[in-house]
């Protein structure tokens, strides 16, 4: 591995963009594919395609990043890292038609001996029961015309710490020679720690158990929030409590609902793999049944408390504040956002939206114009625009409010005679 070692990243989202930059950025000639020709040509003028403050750091950088859409270009490159999505269907079918399309443009343009990297999230056994197949059907055998390895891709977009640069890795390989140059790769662009793994399938189950387990412990306190609502209990002020235990608990909280394309997609990777090998993962599907509800849970909680001023869901003007998954940035995949939107229209409710960092989604221009459309609000996304914005509720006559990050000051709204409910929180 040298500078002369030249990398191709194919698929330049919210992964393959940062992966590309930071590749450039130690020295390895890169150059980045995606079948998007809107997306390349905003890279070409040194726009980024998405907001991330990694990029906005890099923006120098991204103007020196060669993009294509013709994947030919891969032939003269070393390495090839695939960062294509590997969404879900509305059966919540693991649907790998995009990773399947960018390998076969892989093999369509394979150079000799390459390293061949799957970042994209899979379940357990895609290398060897369904890429490699596909090498094999056109005469490619491993190690001697290419090397299969997969890296589970990490990154938290908005994240100000942690970014690809610094998030520790695993890598796992078909063959010795392919986790070998894979690991030397990585070392070489990343700070933090790289792990080997024993297997290729070892490495793809990672991402599955990492997000699964963010998944659960989510459905724990979101059932919690629930059952606590029915008891009178807060719940945060329970989990702040039972987080001075300094070991054996690890806090999360409840909210409004799990978003973007992790959470609320990888579980079912595993759900189905295993269900295909005759495995059924109940804890699993209870989770994804949990956290799938809290949308239409955070709509019954606005319900309730407008019951208790005599105002009725059908007709009544509610604001929407943020589309994105999580704060301050545009990201909209698997936002819960969009549930609550259909099961307000369901409910006949009157429906303003608005985002910052989305505002060509949003049906209103600014804060103070959904505010003045409002009658009520639900809180969907803690964007920093909308926090301390209490007094500004109180003058624009808010009757209602549902937190649903349970981040606002709820004394000070109910203060103001507001009605306020979290999740799980008074």
């Amino acid at each position: 591995m040298t500078k002369e070692t030249r990398v191709g990243i194919v698929g330049l989202g919210y992964v393959g963009l940062p992966l590309a930059l930071r590749s450039l950025e130690k020295g390895f000639k890169t150059i980045g594919v995606d079948s998007d020709k809107t997306k390349i040509n905003k890279i070409k003028q040194g726009q980024s395609p998405f907001l991330e403050e990694f990029i906005e750091r890099r923006k120098k950088l991204l103007k020196k990043l060669p993009v294509f859409t013709d994947a030919k270009n891969l032939k003269k490159v070393d390495i090839i890292i695939i960062c294509v999505p590997t969404p879900i269907d509305k059966s919540h079918y693991p649907n790998l038609k995009p990773l399947k399309n960018a390998v076969k443009s892989v093999i369509n343009n394979l150079g000799k001996n390459q390293l061949i990297i799957i970042e994209s999230t899979i379940n357990p056994g895609v290398c060897e029961e369904v890429i490699k197949p596909m090498f094999i059907k056109e005469g490619l055998q491993e190690e001697k015309d290419y090397y299969l390895a997969h890296c589970p891709e990490r990154i938290d977009p908005g994240n100000k710490k942690w970014n690809v640069s610094n998030i520790n890795r695993v890598v796992g390989a078909i063959s010795k020679e392919g986790l070998k140059r894979a690991l030397e790769y990585y070392k070489t662009i990343i700070d933090g720690k790289i792990r080997p793994m024993k297997s290729i399938k070892a490495a793809e189950s990672v991402k599955v158990v990492e997000n699964s387990f963010r998944d659960v412990n989510i459905a724990f306190v979101n059932e919690l929030a629930q059952s606590f609502d029915q008891m009178g209990i807060d719940v945060k002020d329970v989990i702040d409590g039972a987080a001075t235990k300094p070991f054996a608990f690890m806090a999360h909280y409840p909210s409004r609902g799990v978003g973007g394309h992790c959470i609320p997609v990888d579980p079912y990777y595993l759900i189905e793999e295993a269900k295909r090998k005759g495995f059924d993962h109940l804890f699993l599907r209870a989770a994804r049944k949990i956290n799938n509800y809290m949308p239409f849970y955070t709509v019954k909680t606005l319900q309730d408390i407008l019951n208790e001023i005599e105002l009725p869901l059908k007709n009544t003007a509610i604001g929407i504040l943020g589309l994105s998954y999580k704060a301050n940035i545009d990201d909209l995949r698997e936002s819960p956002a969009f549930k609550i939107v259909d099961e307000l229209k369901k409910k006949q409710a009157k429906i303003s939206t608005f985002d910052p960092y989305a505002k060509k989604e949003s049906n209103v221009n600014s804060l103070e114009e959904l505010l003045k459309n409002s009658e009520a609000l639900i809180l969907v996304t803690n964007h920093q625009e909308f926090l301390n914005k209490e007094d500004l509720f109180k003058k624009f006559n808010i009757k209602a409010i549902v937190d649903g990050v349970n981040c606002l000051d709820g004394e000070k709204i109910k203060s103001f005679g507001i009605k306020y409910h979290g999740i799980g929180k008074f």
